[in-house]
């Protein structure tokens, strides 16, 4: 398939969607929006098969600014129309967050409003030093949309959200990372080979099993404890049937290596460092 404001990439069971409008610094488009539609759809038809992880970065050193501000007079319409708009987004969200296979996100520069919101959907995300996020959307008068109402809250907690949406400031790597925004800070110059060794653990890891448990923990802040409890035992059951469940059985009584192995691989990279 044909992208024109993204790149898209399947490397060794690791997916990359690239933003690529470096010259509005990735700012969304109508065709970004239609791109990233059919790169996630191509991500979920391939989970666990030919795709394992997913790294989602931005070209010529921003994430990505968020709506093209610049833009957004000639489309003021009726309400009714931007909230369709913004509904069509919300699927996007949901569709990014809710991909059965680990989601990494690569903030390098700018991760502004939307861009922000959607670097932050990942399961994981990766910042460089000279990474910022920032809900910008006070500064020309409007409320977080691409989901940071839901994001943001349970990231860092509702009071600090709050400061962050009132504010619109940038939180630079570091402070991100301390209050929990980030989940690591990798180097400036070797970014992207550190988000792909990262994914990488993923490469042979249970694809299902983790996916299911994303489903799961995605939705454990909104259902009561028993409705909890009979989505694990669900989940539990389907990843009882999986061949790699069987497999890792059968190693562990066989006293074999594990195929999964999250702190061997650390070791590893330790040592090679």
């Amino acid at each position: 398939m044909a992208y024109n404001h993204i790149i898209f990439e399947v490397t060794d069971y690791i997916a990359t969607i690239t933003l690529n409008r470096p010259e509005a610094r990735n700012a969304l488009s109508t065709q970004m929006r239609a791109d990233l539609d059919n790169a996630f759809a191509e991500v979920r038809k391939n989970a666990g098969n030919d795709i394992r992880v997913l790294i989602i970065t931005g070209a010529g050193g921003a994430f990505c600014a968020g709506g093209d501000v610049k833009s957004m007079g000639s489309r003021l319409g009726s309400a009714t129309k931007a909230r369709d708009g913004l509904r069509d987004s919300h699927k996007q969200m949901y569709d990014l967050m809710n991909i059965e296979v680990p989601v990494i996100s690569l903030v390098d520069g700018p991760a502004a409003g939307a861009g922000a919101n959607i670097a932050l959907a990942a399961d994981f995300v990766l910042a460089t030093p000279r990474a910022f996020l920032m809900q910008a959307f006070v500064r020309i008068g409007l409320v977080p949309d691409w989901g940071g109402m839901f994001i943001l809250p349970r990231l860092v907690g509702l009071q600090r959200a709050k400061e962050l949406v009132f504010s619109g400031r940038r939180v630079y790597a570091e402070e991100a990372k301390e209050i929990g925004l980030i989940y690591d800070i990798v180097g400036q110059d070797t970014a992207i080979q550190d988000a792909r060794d990262f994914a990488g653990r993923f490469v042979d890891a249970p694809t299902t099993a983790i996916g299911l448990a994303k489903n799961v923990m995605n939705q454990s802040f909104n259902l009561d404890h028993r409705s909890l409890l009979e989505m694990e035992a669900m989940t539990q059951s389907i990843a009882r049937d999986t061949d790699f469940h069987k497999e890792a059985i059968r190693r562990f009584a066989a006293k074999e290596p594990a195929i999964f192995d999250w702190e061997k691989q650390e070791q590893q990279k330790t040592a090679a460092e």
